[in-house]
């Protein structure tokens, strides 16, 4: 059985639930209130997962309704957003990169965290705002020194869909260049909208796709991945403890507006993005208003 892990209901009064198959088939929504009071790093850790499996055939979960209800990132605030740059060969390519020999690193703050369906606010000074799709690790147990890739697979709770928003005036210029500045903005990280178990998914040869106002910008596979996820947390293990409930970004494919072939992100404009098996994310962008809390103006839309 295939479960989506999912959070309902308004920005920071989430309910954790599970999407799961109804012996007619259909998808029901069943609440995970007996079992924990969020998706977090003590319910990956503490079993949650295949303890809601053995709850739900037991019939012990209720089934609730989602219609109307927000959805909002598929785990709890994260410790550490870990983020992976030109991790795709072609991504490398447009962006005038030699593909890496290890794994380009850097962090996000953890509370660019967004629902997959929330409004978006594009920076108010922001003229090079950009989308990238990518495929989210969501870590179910300690990782620190890591002695194989295999262990490092055994550390994996589940994936998820996530768009590193990056602005690209901010992150690049100077020979340095600056990506923590273009990647740690407010709402810059949509996640989910559900999290699937790592043994319920073959992440080894995904189709991920962006959209643009209903025109196709990103669409590739994981297959052209140079690290695999397992390879990235065995990297990532030897330089930083990985606790449950931290998420890892894996980089974009190629498609983006950094290219030069598509305009940046505007006012108005939609994106959907989609990994298969793991759903599809829409946001609507605005721009934020100078002096804002976060940059926030704009209600976040619900999943119906």
């Amino acid at each position: 059985m295939t479960l989506k892990f999912a959070r309902l209901g308004t920005a920071g009064n989430e309910q954790p639930a599970v999407i799961a198959q109804d012996t007619d088939g259909s998808e029901k929504y069943y609440s995970l209130a007996a079992l924990t009071n969020d998706i977090d790093g003590g319910f990956l850790a503490s079993d949650g997962i295949e303890r809601t499996r053995t709850a739900l055939n037991n019939r012990e979960l209720p089934e609730i309704s989602a219609d109307g209800l927000r959805l909002g990132a598929p785990i709890a605030r994260p410790g550490a957003v870990v983020a992976i740059g030109l991790n795709y060969a072609a991504h490398a390519a447009e962006s005038g990169a030699t593909p890496p020999e290890v794994p380009v690193v850097f962090l996000k703050p953890s509370n660019t965290i967004a629902g997959p369906f929330d409004a978006a606010p594009i920076p108010p000074s922001s003229e090079k705002y950009d989308w990238e799709v990518e495929l989210a690790i969501v870590i179910g147990r300690e990782a620190s020194y890591l002695s194989s890739v295999s262990e490092a697979e055994a550390c994996i709770a589940g994936y998820a869909v996530a768009n590193d928003l990056s602005e690209r005036d901010y992150q690049i210029p100077g020979a340095a260049g600056q990506w923590t500045k273009g990647k740690s903005l407010p709402g810059s990280t949509p996640l989910g909208p559900w999290l699937v178990p790592a043994s319920d998914i073959n992440t080894g040869n995904l189709r991920l796709q962006t959209l643009v106002n209903g025109e196709s910008r990103q669409d590739s596979s994981t297959s052209d991945m140079i690290f695999d996820p397992a390879t990235i947390v065995h990297h990532l293990s030897q330089y930083m403890v990985l606790e449950p409930g931290d998420v890892v970004i894996t980089g974009t494919p190629e498609g983006v507006a950094l290219s030069g072939r598509f305009p940046f992100i505007q006012p108005g404009d939609v994106l959907e993005l989609d990994i298969e098996g793991l759903g599809r994310q829409r946001q609507e962008y605005f721009r934020a208003e100078a002096g804002s809390r976060s940059g926030a103006s704009v209600p976040a839309h619900s999943n119906a």
